[in-house]
């Protein structure tokens, strides 16, 4: 299974088509509503839904990422720890990681159908009424949208200096003077200042950060009708917890 962190999957799909501001949306009003109501009936419901979406955006299953065993060991550790206190505890614990997966899953879903250069323009325009308070939208985007693009790259870096050190022999103990951990940290600040610069530099060249937020689509008929099916969706969650 190979692992898609923060990238589009190539394929043609109507969940693909639609505005990025769309999928932001949709994802806000699912977190709304679990933070809300963090019930199992309506996290059960948006299980469904999200695979329902990943099925229509036709994403296929190496897409879903392998989560570290180190992450595995610590939702064991807290469960461990509620595990005395009471059922109604444990229970609690399940739903907050479940509720914490189906927002991570919501989230990697708009990085999965959505090119990373779409995301700072629809920002800036979802932001566009905070721009009456002096809020800096057009910046805040910009920033959001160069750590989106530089998170994989990072990532990639990170794994190829870890493989790099794997290849060197094996220092003897009692001549090691560094620790691996900070070898391979001080290498990725080193590798992520070169990234920056050439970044900037390219920026630069393409007319400044502006360019980054240039290109405001706007939603279409398509948007209204996926927008309408998470409004229905959430409603039908919530009046659905109301009648158990």
């Amino acid at each position: 299974m190979s692992t898609v962190l923060l990238r589009r999957v190539p394929v043609s799909s109507p969940v693909h088509r639609l505005w990025a501001g769309t999928k932001m949306i949709g994802v806000f009003l699912i977190s709304l509503l679990l933070m809300i109501l963090p019930t199992w009936p309506i996290l059960g419901i948006m299980i469904v839904f999200l695979i329902a979406t990943g099925v229509v955006a036709r994403l296929p299953l190496g897409v879903l990422p392998r989560l570290p065993w180190m992450i595995w060991l610590l939702i064991g550790v807290g469960a461990l720890f509620s595990a005395p206190v009471g059922g109604a505890a444990l229970l609690r614990y399940a739903q907050i990681v479940v509720f914490g997966l189906i927002v991570l899953a919501a989230s990697m879903m708009i990085a999965w159908t959505t090119p990373m250069s779409d995301i700072a323009p629809a920002l800036a325009t979802l932001g566009r009424p905070l721009r009456k308070l002096r809020v800096p939208v057009d910046e805040l985007a910009v920033v959001v949208a160069l750590a989106l693009r530089g998170l994989p790259l990072l990532l990639e870096e990170i794994r190829i200096l870890r493989a790099a050190r794997r290849l060197r022999p094996k220092p003897d103990l009692l001549h090691r003077t560094t620790d691996p951990l900070i070898d391979i940290l001080t290498a990725a600040m080193a590798v992520s200042t070169r990234r920056a610069g050439e970044l900037g530099e390219a920026i630069t060249a393409r007319g400044g950060t502006g360019r980054l937020t240039a290109r405001p689509a706007t939603p279409g008929r398509n948007d209204a009708v996926a927008l309408a099916v998470v409004v229905v969706v959430c409603a039908g969650a919530l009046a659905v917890e109301l009648l158990l």
